[in-house]
């Protein structure tokens, strides 16, 4: 493995002066020039600080989630928001000292490993993902001057899961200060490193590319929007696209052709139907089936010949083989209907089955959630390796235009993720 040492500068924040830091990019296949790594577009990030009026800890927290959120990250565009997190974590502003390694997952994207000194494969790690979906929805502050702890931010990832990524960097960094001083417990504090990884929400490459780092922590703290409780487990995922392929002819003369939209909806038609016979669970309920994307034609005046749609599946019980098995049932059965017609479906991964987590930490309350995370992504290298998720905010509003949390919880995140980790290593 090659180390590449590029100069990364990022100026914005206005609350602090970054010198130019070292970024280490660890090398996995093509090598990165200073010129590329660098060749980031400033003019989303605002520059104008409107948290000087608050406390420093609060003021400088707000300002980085804001850093952040500006920078747009949908997936496989992380390159961004990468570099700016990087060029953070490699300053002195927030009173850690991190090493930085950035693991090469595609062209322009890239994971991010900080620890302190040689502490690289550390007790704790604290994770979360930088890409969000789209649209990108630009960052804003509501400020509520009676009670500035609910004022509210928005944008898109202030939520998911860009207020997981702020607060476990000031809660680790708050560690770190303890543990870098001469105080009589800074001894006991456990090792922690941190990675920030990419394309979470389009099937985890940045997670599995984790993998090949070599970590071997005894627990790991995931970050995800939990309404600031620790979430006992979540349901499994899988996804697949239905292709299919009529004859097109003219809308005057139907029976010419077959239209492959009439035979998509019948597909999903009888998909779908398939929620109401899978099995439940007591604790992660019904399988929920959604279909996300549909396209087919070219004109309202012309048979369609060719339309596909998208489905994205939780998992409540059972395996993913034993749901696909079903949804090719469901599809053949449509298929007899329609001999001369093409329909294909293709699963995107193997997908996985609910998961349990733990939640074993005192003084949190608990929760089932119904989205998909990295956890599964992320081999256990350590036999009985701990595992939490937790994060700030509501997978309720995540992923719409009105994602959004508050200062309060964003605060009240930092103070968590302490406590997590601290108690957890132990």
């Amino acid at each position: 493995m090659k180390l590449l040492h590029a100069q990364v500068f990022l100026g914005c924040l206005a609350s602090c002066t970054f010198a130019a830091p070292t970024v280490l990019i660890n090398q996995v296949a093509d090598l990165i020039s200073p010129e590329s790594l660098t060749a980031l577009d400033h003019s989303s990030l605002r520059t104008v600080d409107p948290f000087h009026q608050f406390d420093t800890q609060r003021s400088e927290l707000l300002s980085f989630h804001r850093l952040l959120v500006e920078a747009e990250s949908v997936t496989g565009n992380e390159f961004a928001v990468g570099t700016a997190l990087a060029a953070y974590l490699k300053s002195s502003h927030h009173g850690a000292l991190y090493n930085i390694e950035t693991q090469r997952v595609g062209e322009k994207r890239y994971n991010i490993l900080a620890y302190s000194g040689t502490e690289r494969d550390a007790d704790i790690l604290v994770t979360s993902h930088i890409d969000t979906v789209p649209p990108f929805i630009p960052y804003t502050f509501h400020l509520n001057r009676t009670h500035v702890s609910s004022s509210l931010i928005t944008g898109r990832g202030t939520v998911d899961a860009k207020g997981s990524v702020a607060a476990q960097v000031f809660a680790v960094s708050n560690i770190l200060r303890q543990r870098q001083s001469s105080s009589p417990n800074s001894s006991k504090l456990p090792s922690i490193a941190l990675l920030f990884v990419v394309g979470e929400e389009t099937g985890g490459d940045g997670m599995r590319a984790a993998n090949d780092l070599g970590l071997t922590p005894h627990t790991v703290i995931f970050g995800e929007p939990t309404e600031g409780k620790l979430a006992s487990g979540h349901k499994g995922s899988t996804g697949f696209t239905v292709h299919v392929k009529g004859k097109a002819a003219h809308s005057g003369y139907p029976w010419l052709g077959v239209s492959a939209n009439e035979v998509l909806v019948e597909v999903i038609t009888a998909v779908k139907e398939l929620e109401n016979v899978l099995p439940a669970s007591d604790k992660f309920g019904n399988t929920t089936i959604n279909v996300g994307l549909m396209e087919g034609g070219v004109a309202a005046n012309v048979v369609a010949e060719e339309a596909r749609a998208r489905f994205a599946v939780r998992i409540a019980s059972g395996t993913p083989e034993k749901f696909q098995s079903a949804v090719m049932e469901a599809v053949n059965g449509v298929a007899v209907s329609y001999p001369t017609a093409e329909i294909d479906v293709e699963f995107a991964g193997k997908g996985y089955g609910p998961i349990n987590i733990d939640h074993d930490v005192k003084g949190f309350e608990s929760l089932v959630v119904n989205y998909g995370t990295d956890i599964p992504n992320l081999d256990v290298t350590v036999k009985g390796q701990k595992r939490y998720l937790y994060g700030p905010g509501s997978i309720l509003v995540a992923h719409g235009k009105d994602e959004g949390l508050t200062v309060g919880q964003l605060e009240q995140a930092v103070k968590d993720y302490e406590k997590l980790i601290l108690e957890s290593g132990r």
